[in-house]
C-alpha cells in the first residue's frame, strides 16, 4: 500500500475519480429530467392545461441549479488533463481532443443558450417557442453526454485512429470514430441510467408532496410520469442496452468479464454469480452461489459458450482492483433489478389509483432517490475499473499517463481543497434546492 501511495499516478487517480464522480452527480439529472420538461411543455401547448406548464417551470428551476453546479464542477476535470496528465494528453490529444472540443462548441453551447431561455424567457417566447428553447436543451444535454462518450468508448474500444511519427494519435477516419459502436451502446446504457435518475426525483417528490398532503394536482403529476418512465427506462438499462454491453466486453474485453464475475478459471456453461466473495490470493471465488450458463448465454449468446477466466492472462493484464470491481459490478446489478420490481409495483398501483393511499410504498419512493445515484456511479466504476490497468485499452498504460513533473504533495494539496470547496458548493446547492422545493410549483415567478 505505501508503495502505491507514494506514485503520483495513484492521487492523480484518486483526484480524477473524486471530482468526476461528484461532478456527475448533476449531469445525471440534468439528463434526465430535460426530457420530463419537454413532455410537459408538449402536454401544455396540446390541451391548454396550465398545470403541465406549473411541473414545467417548477422542474426548469431544478435542472437550472444543476446544470449551474454541473458547469463549475466540470470545468476543473478539463484542466486535469493538463495538469495531472499531461502524459495521457500529448499521445491522444489529436483523438480525444477532437471529441471534448465539439462537445463544448456545438452541444453545450446550444444547451447554454437556450437554458435561460427556458427558465426565464416564457413570456417572451410564446408556448410554442417555449417548447422549442425546452427542445434544444434536452438535446443539446444528450448531445453533449455523446461527445463526452464518444471520448469514453474510444478509451475502451479504440477505432479510427492512426499512430503519427512521433508516436502520438492522431483521427484516421473521424467518421469511424464518432461512431464507434462501443458509444452507441454506452450511450444508450448511460442515458437510460440518466433518465432512471430524474425519473426517481420526480416520483420522490411527487411522494413527499403527498405525504406532506399538499400540492395535490402536481404531486400527481410527478407520481404518475415518475413511476411509469422509472420502469421504462430499468427496464431498458438491463435490456437491450446493459445486455449489449455486456456483450461488447465479452467480445473485445474478456479479461475485463471474468474480473466483473470472479472467474479465475475459464469454461463452458459459466454461471453469474448471485453470491460471492473474490480471493485473488487463492484465485478462486469464495461461497459462490451461482445461476449455471447464465454468463456464457448473456456474454456469448448461448449456454454452451465458453467464458475465459483470469488465469489464461498474465496477471499484469488483469484489472488492478479485482475486488472493488466484483462488488462495483454486482451491486449495480442488485440495485437495477429493485427498480424495475419497486417501480413496476408502484406503477400498478398508480393505474389502480391506489397510489396515493399506500403511505409505505409513499416511504420507499421518498426514499429511493439516492440509489440510482449510487447504481450509476457503481456503473461508471465499473467501466474504468474494468479497462485497467490501460487508460486506452490496448495501447496505453494508465501508468504512462500521469505527468512526471506534478509531485504527490502538489495532487494531495489540490484534493484537499477540492473536497472542501465541493463540500460548501454542495452545501448551498441543496439549500438552494431545498428552497424550491419548499416554495413548491404552485409558486408563481415572473418569467
Amino acid at each position: 500500500m505505501d508503495s502505491q501511495l507514494s506514485d503520483p499516478a495513484v492521487w492523480s487517480r484518486i483526484q480524477f475519480a473524486f471530482t468526476i464522480t461528484y461532478h456527475y452527480l448533476f449531469p445525471q439529472l440534468t439528463m434526465g429530467l430535460a426530457w420530463f420538461i419537454v413532455f410537459w411543455k408538449w402536454r401544455a401547448l396540446r390541451t391548454g392545461d396550465e398545470e403541465y406548464n406549473r411541473a414545467a417551470r417548477f422542474w426548469a428551476k431544478i435542472f437550472g441549479l444543476n446544470f449551474a453546479v454541473g458547469v463549475v464542477t466540470g470545468i476543473p476535470m478539463e484542466f486535469q488533463f493538463g495538469t495531472n496528465w499531461a502524459g495521457f494528453s500529448r499521445y491522444a490529444g489529436g483523438v480525444i481532443g477532437q471529441t471534448l472540443a465539439m462537445e463544448g462548441m456545438f452541444a453545450f453551447f446550444l444547451e447554454s443558450a437556450f437554458v435561460g431561455a427556458l427558465i426565464w424567457g416564457e413570456k417572451r417566447l410564446g408556448p410554442r417557442y417555449h417548447l422549442l428553447a425546452a427542445l434544444a436543451v434536452a438535446l443539446g444535454s444528450w448531445l453533449s453526454a455523446y461527445f463526452i462518450l464518444v471520448t469514453n468508448a474510444f478509451m475502451q474500444h479504440p477505432v479510427g485512429h492512426r499512430v503519427e511519427l512521433d508516436g502520438s494519435l492522431a483521427i484516421a477516419d473521424l467518421g469511424t470514430y464518432l461512431l464507434n459502436p462501443w458509444a452507441w451502446v454506452q450511450f444508450s446504457h448511460n442515458q437510460m441510467a440518466a433518465l432512471v435518475t430524474g425519473s426517481f426525483v420526480v416520483a420522490s417528490l411527487g411522494a413527499f408532496y403527498t405525504l406532506r398532503g399538499i400540492h395535490p394536482v402536481q404531486r400527481r403529476l410527478y407520481l404518475r410520469a415518475g413511476t411509469f418512465a422509472s420502469l421504462i427506462a430499468s427496464v431498458l438499462v438491463a435490456f437491450p442496452t446493459g445486455d449489449q454491453q455486456a456483450k461488447l466486453i465479452g467480445r473485445h474485453q474478456p479479461v475485463t468479464l471474468a474480473a466483473m464475475e470472479g472467474k479465475f478459471v475459464g469454461g463452458e456453461m459459466a454461471g453469474v454469480a448471485m453470491i460471492g466473495q473474490p480471493n485473488v490470493a487463492a484465485r478462486r471465488l469464495d461461497n459462490p452461489i451461482e445461476v449455471p450458463g447464465a454468463l456464457s448465454f448473456l456474454a456469448y449468446g448461448t449456454f454452451e459458450s465458453y467464458v475465459h477466466g483470469l488465469d489464461e492472462y498474465p496477471e499484469d493484464a488483469w484489472p488492478d482492483n479485482i475486488e472493488l470491481l466484483y462488488y462495483s459490478f454486482h451491486l449495480m446489478i442488485t440495485l437495477g433489478t429493485m427498480f424495475i420490481v419497486l417501480m413496476a409495483f408502484a406503477t400498478l398501483q398508480s393505474w389502480r389509483g391506489r397510489l396515493e393511499a399506500t403511505p409505505w410504498l409513499l416511504w420507499i419512493l421518498m426514499l429511493a432517490f439516492p440509489f440510482p445515484y449510487i447504481a450509476n456511479t457503481l456503473g461508471w466504476m465499473t467501466a474504468e475499473l474494468g479497462r485497467q490497468p490501460w487508460l486506452i485499452y490496448g495501447l496505453f498504460h494508465t501508468r504512462e499517463g500521469s505527468s512526471q513533473v506534478v509531485s504527490n504533495g502538489d495532487v494531495v494539496f489540490t484534493l484537499i481543497g477540492f473536497t472542501g470547496l465541493y463540500f460548501v458548493l454542495g452545501l448551498l446547492f441543496l439549500f438552494l434546492v431545498g428552497r424550491e422545493i419548499g416554495r413548491g410549483p404552485d409558486v408563481e415567478v415572473s418569467p
